[in-house]
């Protein structure tokens, strides 16, 4: 026999027999839990695997900035030291030149070879200046700049010193030596702020 439950339990449904509707309510009860269990741990976990993804991807773009910060620092440092390393080898040639020159009997020929090997470096140094302004930043572009300034303004005077040297003119020599001098002295202060500066630009302070 087929009993219809009141309204209250849903219009249409059905009980067997003569069952009464609080059991059948726990019937269904007691078979739907097992699904709605299983359906809160399968929204758990997809809960749970989506926050484990937005965790990855926050920490994959945080260690990428770092990956980048430490690539950007490391190719600076490359620049900086490929600079300086110009600069070294250059001002060990111009310091031949000035001694060569301040002999009281000049050897041209020497002091030709000598500049030429002084022109050459100097065209390393232009190059590896390049890429250091290219890098950045630009307070230490600025600092390279004096040394390029510098280093111009103490080449001007070796250069007429070289002039006079070929003409046989000891007029000013004197003079030109102690401005020689004194350029240099300013040219190793520049480069000596250019080398501090590029110890902060890469991180290191001491």
């Amino acid at each position: 026999m087929l009993a219809v439950l009141p309204p209250a339990f849903g219009e249409g449904s059905e009980i067997q027999g003569n069952e009464a509707p609080a059991n059948w309510m726990s019937n269904m009860i007691g078979r739907l839990a097992p699904m709605d269990s299983g359906l809160a741990a399968l929204l758990g976990a997809a809960v749970g695997s989506a926050t484990t993804l937005g965790a990855a991807i926050v920490n994959g773009r945080a260690q990428a900035r770092s990956q980048h910060a430490q690539w950007s620092r490391q190719h600076r440092r490359d620049a900086y030291a490929r600079y300086l390393s110009a600069l070294h080898d250059r001002d060990i040639a111009m310091d031949a030149v000035l001694d060569a020159l301040r002999s009281d009997q000049p050897d041209l020929p020497d002091i030709d070879e000598k500049i030429g090997r002084f022109i050459t470096l100097a065209r390393e140094v232009h190059r590896a200046c390049e890429v250091v302004i290219l890098e950045g930043p630009t307070s230490l572009a600025e600092v390279a700049e004096r040394v390029t300034n510098a280093s111009s303004d103490l080449s001007h005077v070796m250069r007429r010193m070289a002039e006079n040297a070929h003409v046989g003119n000891t007029t000013h020599k004197a003079e030109d030596t102690a401005l020689a001098a004194e350029r240099e002295r300013t040219l190793y202060q520049a480069v000596k702020d250019f080398r501090l500066a590029a110890r902060s630009t890469v991180g290191k302070t001491n």
